[in-house]
């Protein structure tokens, strides 16, 4: 009997975890070095204009708004006897790796026309292969409980991935935010060993047998799913707002600490803290939403996300120590987000299967890796055109309505954003104990 297939609740074993999780460690990695280093990377070494960098990575990013239904249908579509998500991460993870290396490493003077068609590449390839992979860990057990585990095995593996691409540069003495070229070629080595060892385990150990029931006109009840008041429309909408609050520190992350608080030189070793608390945060998130839930404990993570980051635009030079208190609470206030929202999307594959008769995991994650990547762009496309009309330069000096714009946008709003987000979720349905009596009907059915 395969592990997919073992009784409902038992638990997964370690070496199924860790064989599944361990394709997050260069996926994060990349992204890591995608969403914090590339955009400050292009805008100041490669003199591309902030406008320009926001808009190419938001036009990119809109593809996935084709691409991941596409490649959803695509993947819950394929024969099982190819491995219906496994074929999909075997072909597009080579692509990822050459789209990541032309990103990475531009020769001469890119353009903007250059970072766009990289950046699109990426998204794609990248979506060939996370779209299929979260689709297959919400297959791997029905559990509550166990796609808590699933979730929590695929965080700690992305969160070591994005530790591993801060910590190396960050040894090897290519921590400063003023000289990222250096940083991101050490990433390339560190994603292409950690992709091949990774697509080695996840072919070996992990089964790929389940089957899906899919409705005749699979897009037309696809968007049946956001046309009403559903959970899953209102985790979409939480997801999308939270999503957007937490990538817009991240894309200013760099330009905070060094024109805000001065200190450049330490940017690498205050991002390895922050994933640090969001590493050793998981078990404590998992074990929380074991007592009390998965939607109120990631609202509970929101809580203290908040209370944290509100006093950010009060900090200047000379506030190294408190951004760092700042950094540590909101990086264990991360964890719940990198755990929970993924977790509770899986559940809803039994509330859809209730309801509608179908089983499509690939088209959940779809949608979900759709908003959660349009996140990032959003951030990219908003927070730098409105920099430089604010005056802000990211190679030189600034005013001080320059940086008080930095400041709103790297502090206030995302404040705001998680604020909408509790409020959307005050009433999620979707409970453990309803999920378990979701369960109980499909069972009676079959």
């Amino acid at each position: 009997m395969s592990q997919n297939e073992s009784t409902p609740g038992a638990p997964l074993s370690y070496r199924v975890l860790a064989s599944y999780g361990g394709l997050a460690l260069p996926l994060a990695a990349g992204w890591l070095c995608l969403q914090v280093f590339v955009p400050t990377y292009y805008a100041e070494a490669m003199g591309v204009s902030l406008t320009a960098v926001g808009a190419v990575l938001l036009l990119a990013r809109l593809l996935d708004a084709v691409t991941d239904p596409a490649i959803g249908y695509l993947s819950d579509h394929t024969p099982l006897r190819f491995g219906r998500r496994r074929l999909w991460i075997l072909i597009g993870a080579p692509i990822l790796a050459l789209a990541l290396t032309l990103l990475f490493r531009p020769q001469g003077d890119p353009s903007a026309l250059y970072l766009f068609v990289c950046a699109a590449a990426v998204y794609i390839a990248g979506t060939m292969v996370i779209v299929p992979m979260n689709a297959w860990g919400a297959e791997l057990s029905p559990d509550y409980h166990q796609r808590s585990r699933v979730s929590g095995a695929r965080t700690l593996f992305g969160l070591v991935g994005t530790l591993a691409a801060l910590a190396l540069p960050t040894l090897l003495g290519q921590g400063d935010a003023r000289d990222l070229g250096p940083a991101l070629t050490t990433n390339l080595v560190l994603i292409f060993a950690t992709l091949l060892l990774s697509l080695i385990a996840l072919s070996l150990f992990v089964s790929d047998r389940n089957s899906v029931n899919l409705p005749g006109d699979y897009f037309r009840s696809a968007l049946k799913l956001l046309s009403g008041e559903s959970p899953f429309r209102q985790l979409m909408a939480s997801t999308l707002l939270n999503g957007i609050a937490n990538a817009l520190p991240a894309t200013l992350f760099l330009f905070f600490i060094t024109h805000k608080i001065g200190i450049p030189d330490r940017a690498g070793l205050f991002l390895l803290c922050y994933f640090l608390a969001a590493v050793a945060s998981v078990p404590l998130w998992v074990r929380v939403s074991r007592s009390i839930g998965k939607d109120r404990t990631w609202r509970l993570g929101i809580v203290l996300a908040c209370v944290a980051f509100v006093w950010t635009p009060l900090l200047g030079p000379g506030d190294a120590g408190w951004y760092l208190a700042i950094v540590l609470v909101t990086g264990i206030a991360a964890g719940a987000d990198f755990v929970l929202p993924s977790a509770l999307l899986a559940d809803l594959i039994e509330w859809d299967g209730q309801r509608t008769g179908y089983r499509r995991p690939a088209l959940f994650f779809a949608a979900a890796g759709t908003v959660s990547k349009l996140t990032f762009a959003l951030a990219v496309g908003i927070s730098f055109p409105l920099l430089e009309l604010a005056g802000f330069q990211a190679g030189g000096d600034n005013s001080g309505g320059a940086l008080m714009a930095l400041a709103g946008l790297y502090g206030l709003l995302p404040v705001a954003l998680k604020l909408s987000v509790l409020w959307i979720m005050r009433n999620y349905p979707i409970t453990k104990q309803a999920h378990e009596e979701i369960r109980r009907r499909l069972a009676d059915v079959s």
